[in-house]
């Protein structure tokens, strides 16, 4: 029996084509990711001290 290189190249080629996918999927997802830890609080407002104050 013989081996169908054709076939077995094909394969091949569609596994290294849907690594290369997959791997450029998960960078933007990671970055979509990080953007969205980083930007997605609730900013707490700033109170302003007591220190400048002059109603003491």
């Amino acid at each position: 029996m013989e081996i169908n290189w054709i076939i077995v190249g094909i394969v091949a080629i569609c596994v290294v084509i849907l690594i290369v996918f997959l791997i450029r999927k998960n960078q933007k997802d990671k970055k979509k990711y990080t953007h969205f830890l980083n930007n997605d609080y609730k900013k707490a407002k700033e109170e302003e001290s007591d220190l400048n104050d002059d109603t003491y």
